[in-house]
């Protein structure tokens, strides 16, 4: 434990807390701490993960009223058992051309994947465009890959293509300025040489790149790099945060969103453009591949993504509700993103490869998301991610959260329920470590056999490396920690008060709970 973090950790055994209208004391040290750094101004131990999913969580998902383009209008006939694909990009253009639309599919099944179709991506890139279906139950919608997607390259067993990609990549990510002075992490404001060409409402990307060796050794404290780990040797401490401006006022930024990672003008920070679509959703659908063999990790291209149905890139505000992913190598990645929600989805059929992951993105919220047939990696993050959140999120004992090395940071895993097995989150060896700081399990409930001393750094392992966590209410299956392995732990084998870190930032942060998260709890 650093320094910085061990006077944090003796304020919250220290701190007497001031708690706004509605929160009551109770026995929670770090949460009573987390209050009074609110009220005070002070940096708390921990951040504030509550700006997290579909307009920063401050309200719920609307059901919108685009027009609606018919898919059986452009010449797609359910159940019929011959390919949909041509009669779905008809409706993509139709769509796109209008500005906006809910692209609908009835009840039945609708083969997007059939044997004679093309190996590559059916391409979605304008904004305000919904994929609606009539329900992702039995008799509803199925969105069907009755092939599956050959790698592009079959040495590179992830480069099958997706059946369905939101993609908002239209331009390249330019530089704007540089950043010319610190802040701290939970901060709302940068300093920049100049903020010719950002006004209020953009979106932009604060961006790193920095293989000095000084720096990576500042970032993997209190660990030390090695030889191994190729990409944070070549390509440095890599960092890619979204953010929105709400306000320019001379060289100073203010953003919508806290820092999750200090700022130190010295790493090289700069500012970025960010194109992005954003007001993109999918909800009410059943997304079913073909995939029926024992799943083998690394076998091969077949097994390891030739059944991905869908991935969004680079988009803002979005959403993906109320579906189904059965029989699919890998469900959903979520890539150079912000604020997109992901809820009330289930995973069923043969176990796969992945599930459902925030790649290299900003604030993601995962939420109410059960994978039945535990999936190899299961729901999580991989690279320069940061902000995710895992809500009420469940699989079974022998699968285990995603972290898939390449540079994740400030992940909240949030009332969740699963398996702890080293292994299974994820990445190769010269992209270590699996996650950097600011991973925190609150109220985790373990479901395979318990261990004594379980440590988060492997010793006798090339894989499973995460700097300390901060673990509170871990609890199931009798398991404790290594303790000069973690940051803060407090309440091991107890549930504590608030059941949801996320919930209890967000009612703190708003003065209530919105109506959409309480409904999703029912």
């Amino acid at each position: 434990m650093n320094t910085k973090s061990l006077t944090l950790s003796i304020g919250i055994l220290m701190a007497s807390s001031v708690f706004g209208e509605g929160f009551e004391k109770n026995d929670c040290k770090i949460w009573n701490e987390f209050v009074n750094a609110q009220k005070t101004g002070a940096e708390s131990l921990l951040l504030d993960f509550s700006f997290a999913g579909y307009k920063h969580g401050e309200t719920g998902i609307s059901d919108v009223k685009h027009k609606i383009f018919n898919v059986c209008d452009f010449g797609a006939i359910a159940n019929d058992g011959k390919s949909d694909r041509a009669a779905f990009q008809k409706a993509i253009k139709a769509a796109e051309k209008n500005g906006s639309g809910i692209i609908y599919f009835p009840k039945g099944r609708f083969d997007l994947r059939a044997e004679n179709d093309p190996n590559e991506e059916i391409k979605i890139s304008g904004s305000n465009i919904v994929i609606r279906g009539e329900g992702s139950g039995e008799g509803g919608t199925e969105l069907f890959m009755e092939f599956p997607n050959p790698a592009e390259n079959p040495k590179k067993l992830y480069s099958s293509p997706c059946l369905i990609s939101f993609d908002g990549r239209q331009k390249e990510h330019k530089k704007i300025t540089d950043i010319i002075a610190d802040s701290k992490r939970g901060s709302f404001q940068i300093t920049v040489a100049s903020s010719d060409g950002i006004k209020e409402g953009d979106w932009i990307r604060l961006y790193v790149r920095n293989n000095n060796p000084d720096v990576i050794a500042e970032e993997l404290k209190p660990y030390k790099v090695e030889e191994k780990w190729k990409q944070i040797l070549t390509e440095g401490v890599m960092i890619d945060d979204y953010h929105q401006v709400v306000k320019v006022s001379g060289n100073i930024i203010t953003l919508k969103e806290p820092l999750m990672h200090a700022i130190d003008k010295s790493w090289e920070w700069s500012v970025r453009t960010y194109p992005m679509i954003e007001e993109i959703g999918i909800e009410d659908i059943a997304f079913v591949g073909n995939w029926k063999e024992k799943f083998k990790h690394h076998k091969n291209w077949l097994h390891d993504g030739g059944w991905k149905p869908l991935k969004i890139n680079n988009a803002v505000n979005s959403w993906v509700r109320r579906c189904r992913f059965t029989d699919i190598s890998e469900a959903l990645s979520v890539i150079s993103c912000a604020n997109v929600s992901v809820i009330d989805c289930v995973i069923t059929g043969n176990t796969g490869h992945s599930a459902i992951r925030a790649q290299g993105s900003s604030r993601v919220f995962l939420g109410k998301i059960e994978d039945q047939p535990a999936q190899w990696h299961s729901v999580g993050f991989s690279k320069p991610s940061m902000g995710t959140v895992l809500w009420r999120v469940k699989t079974n004992a022998n699968s285990c959260f995603e972290s898939h090395a390449s540079q994740p940071r400030a992940s909240l895993i949030d009332a969740c329920e699963g398996g702890m097995m080293r292994g299974r989150a994820g990445g190769a060896v010269g992209s270590n470590p699996n996650h950097l700081n600011d991973l925190v399990f609150w109220n985790y409930k373990e479901t395979d056999e318990g261990s004594e001393n379980f440590d988060f750094w492997a010793s006798d392992s090339n894989f499973w490396k995460f700097l300390p966590p901060i673990i509170v209410g871990f609890h199931g299956a009798g398991t404790t920690f290594d303790k000069s392995q973690v940051k803060y732990e407090e309440s091991n084998g107890k549930p504590v008060n608030p059941e949801s870190l996320y919930e209890a930032q967000l009612e703190l942060r708003l003065g209530k709970l919105p109506r959409w998260i309480l409904d999703l709890k029912k």
